[in-house]
């Protein structure tokens, strides 16, 4: 009898236990986020928002499709948020009728620069990121370089790429019909197409790897992917890649360096809405805009706030000026260039 007794106490603690569990949970609740961002990106500002809030972080990671899978879910989504990177794809979300706005928000109107807001509140920008050119420190003697000269002559066979379509060189291509008009750029990309020393494979990483293995001498990479490889203790092997390389920052002495942006938006039919806008918040706040800096080594788009002095470590960047709405804009003839041209397919001989 006693034993049962001592059981039947066992269970009800365990009964209230869980309860105490499930009462917490609702009242902190949580927050569903769509992200295009790679999940160790994000985490450390994810972690530090939920221990100081309580409320818990679900993600869901897509590489492609995420606009697409909303709208299929329609009315029943259960995202709140969407977080991404490239211009671009804030724009595709926003007509896509997958975003709403964020009304008159004091924190984020205050922390966010207008230049990094969507003027109809439906999307803004977090950080930024240079889209630069990773060079051999061995082999390659120069410190300055500029886009246009990645169709020079010299380079024939020493470049590396990943797929010309990913999002991140659209963007910088996209820039350069900016800059100098379609048919430049068609010209530009067929040229830079047969400096490649192989077909476009991989991430920014692996760019790096390629340079270190003697494949090439240099490739275009953002920012941002230099400073996790040169701290990366779970992989030391990407130290060793990161040692290779210097950066250099494109156009530096006339029209600056191409940034871009990551980015979030507020879902359409967020269920769960009042947690969502306090994740925006955060993360538009000085305490997640030095987060990072410190861990994810971006540049913070708020006034004041610092890089890290691992992203210092890299010199300063002269950002380009033009407007992320001229990007945005060029980025469908982008793509019909680089299927046009056939970059993919890598050099012709």
């Amino acid at each position: 009898m006693k034993g049962n007794r001592s059981n039947l106490n066992k269970i009800l603690l365990a009964a209230v236990s869980v309860l105490a569990t499930a009462s917490v949970a609702a009242a902190d609740g949580e927050v569903n986020i769509y992200s295009y961002r790679q999940p160790d990106l994000i985490k450390p500002l994810l972690d530090t928002f939920t221990k100081e809030t309580g409320i818990t972080t679900n993600v869901l990671f897509l590489d492609k499709g995420l606009v697409e899978r909303i709208q299929a879910e329609g009315v029943n989504s259960p995202a709140d948020v969407i977080m991404t990177v490239d211009i671009s794809r804030l724009v595709e979300a926003k007509d896509g009728g997958v975003t709403q706005p964020v009304v008159d928000n004091e924190t984020i109107n205050k922390d966010i620069p207008a230049n990094f807001r969507d003027p109809a509140g439906e999307w803004f920008g977090l950080t930024t990121r240079g889209r630069v050119v990773y060079a051999s420190k061995d082999r390659v003697g120069q410190d300055t370089i500029t886009y246009e000269e990645l169709a020079d002559p010299k380079w024939k066979g020493k470049i590396c790429i990943r797929d010309g379509q990913h999002s991140y060189n659209i963007g910088l291509f996209a820039s350069m019909i900016a800059a100098h008009g379609e048919e430049y750029t068609e010209k530009w990309l067929k040229d830079f197409k047969n400096n490649l020393a192989r077909k476009p494979a991989g991430g920014d990483r692996d760019q790096a790897k390629a340079i270190l293995a003697g494949e090439c001498d240099i490739a275009l990479g953002n920012t941002y992917y230099v400073g996790l490889m040169q701290t990366n203790e779970k992989e030391p092997e990407q130290k060793e890649w990161a040692a290779a390389i210097k950066i250099l920052f494109p156009n530096s002495a006339d029209r600056g360096t191409h940034v871009n942006i990551s980015g979030m938006a507020l879902a359409k039919n967020a269920p769960n809405k009042e947690n969502a806008l306090k994740l925006m918040e955060f993360l538009a706040s000085g305490e997640a805009q030095k987060i990072y800096g410190e861990q994810v080594f971006e540049y913070p788009v708020m006034p004041g706030a610092e890089p890290s002095d691992v992203v210092k470590a890299w010199g300063p960047i002269k950002a380009d000026t033009l407007p992320l709405s001229d990007i945005a804009a060029n980025r469908k003839k982008a793509s019909e260039l680089v299927d046009k041209v056939g970059f993919n397919e890598g050099p012709e001989s």
